[in-house]
């Protein structure tokens, strides 16, 4: 055990957290010169044209120093504040951490979160200033960053360059010197923290997990403990490029188990293995189910391929557990499915992932939040999309999710980032001066004002330089409406929004205003209309295509043509009774990008 070394990589997108890792795995030859190619633990294609992590990734290496053999084994995290509970249990099962903050940027929103996660941990913080071989590297201004958030001394920071190698070596230097030893009882029962799991076509899923006390072999029966579930090991043992199956393993190791599980639901991040015959006395702290955060319904463009994407949607789901979906129908698309995801990064994914590997056309409905209406009576019905929600004369209140924004900053753009937040109903909770012109909001703010467009608007007012990190604080009461869009008076499903009363005008303005755009004309009126309840409070008319009927009339008495018009007028009237206004897909899509 004291020869073991687990380590995670803490770092904001794009700060060379994942081109480290590659360097590291040359250094200690993990990998072959053969195998070696950029981003080797980013799996998946989208992950390496994003240049973002979405799945952890665990590997053990080999290091040797001063005569002994060290295993070092790093646990790869997701940078994305979606993944935060991965990142979370990740940093669980680790004694130590490497601080990556990148030279040219300075410290980041996430940097900052998952540091925080990291402490709450206990772990031992490497501080690493990585590309400092840009022109622009900004290196004794952003260790003073380091040293102000962490505490440390300016000898701790080790400054390196993951490109080109430099101070790599010395990083895994650190790494042996500074991260404690994994400490427990390889005597006591088996704990195992389940820190993610994948998904074998041909094995099912692979759980792996860190072990905590006790030891486990080959052929034990095993139990999870949240799910309750008992399975026979029938293989583990040590990640490396490929999975090394071993006999045993023990306190401190990080591995892989496969039983046969066919369903990703039975397998938790978060979990606790032990032993049948001796168990331990409790589970390891800190786990919970994954909540999702946003919803939007996923329909097929064609209604014939509703089974495709049920099974499409499946297998995605035995891939990413955190998915979750359920059936649901709407007048105006059809059969579908209701999805949660985790957050909007997490929904893009899905949507592209279901787009590459399966082939599916899909439409997104709007993307909305879990709300939590009372009704008079003093039930709780939870709500995940406006339809769902009781009639305005059960409902006594709604409480909506809100979260605690941390954004920073160039000092510069401070007063346009304000005015967006607070548009976006946020408060200011407090405004920190990192360094002379870095700044760190805290806001509090409603999730469901962000799931829309808040981060690229938040992007684009402060040149990129922004970095925005959120966590859900809980449930508080608001003045929420329903707002449908009537078309010829029918409610179309798809449309209707739960939106704050105050910005409910503008919204139903535009939409009406938007809609009347792109809906093709029919041969008789057709009215646009924006309610809450049975107040109508924006609408808008799409005239009728006409033929001319009194073109034959010249001369004569006037009633002959009002004779005709009236005989046109009747036509209209029976057609707008039997009528079918088509929504187009665009009218859908131009909904989500409403500015």
């Amino acid at each position: 055990m004291k020869n073991i070394r687990n380590f995670c990589i803490i770092a904001h997108i794009d700060h060379g957290k994942s081109t480290l890792a590659d360097r590291l795995l040359q250094l200690t030859n993990t990998v072959s010169e053969r195998d070696q190619k950029e981003q080797v633990l980013d799996s998946m294609d989208l992950e390496r044209e994003r240049g973002i992590t979405i799945k952890s990734h665990a590997i053990q290496m080999k290091y040797e120093k001063g005569g002994e053999v060290y295993t070092l084994n790093l646990i790869d995290t997701p940078g994305h504040v979606d993944f935060s509970y991965e990142v979370s249990r990740s940093i669980a099962a680790c004694e130590g951490a490497l601080l990556v903050v990148d030279a040219t940027q300075g410290i980041q929103a996430q940097t900052i979160s998952n540091l925080y996660l990291a402490l709450d941990h206990d772990l031992e913080i490497i501080p690493v200033l990585n590309k400092i071989d840009m022109d622009s590297a900004m290196v004794d201004e952003v260790e003073d960053q380091i040293i102000d958030l962490i505490g440390c001394d300016k000898e701790d920071i080790l400054r390196a360059s993951a490109k080109t190698g430099i101070g790599v070596a010395e990083i895994l230097e650190a790494i042996v010197i500074r991260v404690p030893a994994p400490v427990g009882d390889p005597e006591a029962p088996l704990q195992a923290l389940i820190f993610d799991s994948v998904f074998n076509p041909f094995r099912g899923i692979i759980a792996y997990f860190r072990i905590m006390n006790g030891s486990m072999k080959k052929g034990d029966l095993v139990k999870f403990v949240a799910t309750g579930k008992e399975y026979n090991a029938d293989e583990i043992g040590v990640l490396q490029l490929k999975q090394i199956p071993k006999q045993v393993m023990s306190t401190g190791d990080v591995g892989y188990i496969i039983s046969g599980i066919k369903t990703s639901r039975e397998v938790k991040v978060g979990d606790t293995i032990t032993q049948v015959d001796r168990p331990c006395d409790k589970a390891i702290s800190g786990f919970e189910n994954v909540k999702p955060m946003v919803f939007a319904g996923i329909y097929p463009v064609d209604a014939d391929d509703y089974e495709e994407l049920r099974a499409s949607i499946e297998k995605l789901q035995l891939n990413d557990a955190s998915l979750v979906f359920e059936p649901e129908s709407s007048a105006a698309l059809g059969f579908g499915f209701r999805c949660g995801f985790l957050g909007l990064l997490h929904m893009e994914i899905i949507q592209e992932r279901l787009d590459r590997e399966f082939d599916m056309d899909v439409i997104t409905t709007v993307p909305n939040v879990k709300f939590k209406a009372y009704t008079t009576s003093g039930d709780l019905i939870e709500v995940h999309n406006p339809s769902g929600l009781p009639d305005a004369n059960k409902l006594d209140y709604i409480e909506e999710p809100y979260i605690v924004a941390q954004i920073i900053s160039k000092s510069e753009y401070l007063g346009n980032i304000m005015t967006l937040a607070i548009e976006k109903r946020g408060v200011l909770k407090n405004q920190v001066y990192l360094t002379s012109d870095r700044v760190e909001l805290t806001f509090e703010m409603p999730l469901s004002e962000i799931v829309f467009d808040f981060y690229d608007k938040l992007k684009s007012i402060s040149r990129g330089y922004a970095s925005f990190d959120y966590h859900i604080e809980g449930y508080q009461k608001a003045t929420l409406v329903k707002l449908d869009i009537l078309l010829n008076g029918e409610s179309v499903d798809a449309l209707s929004t739960l939106i704050h009363r105050d910005h409910s005008y503008n919204f139903g303005r535009k939409m009406c205003e938007k809609l009347k755009e792109l809906i093709p004309r029919q041969q008789y009126d057709i009215a646009i209309q924006a309610a809450i309840g049975t107040k109508i409070i924006a609408r808008e008319t799409i005239k009728a295509l006409r033929k001319d009927v009194t073109a034959k009339c010249y001369g004569g008495d006037i009633t002959r043509k009002r004779k005709l018009l009236e005989k046109q007028k009747k036509g209209k009237k029976r057609m707008r009774q039997v009528g079918n206004v088509e929504v187009p897909q665009s009218a859908f899509l131009a909904v989500l990008k409403l500015d």
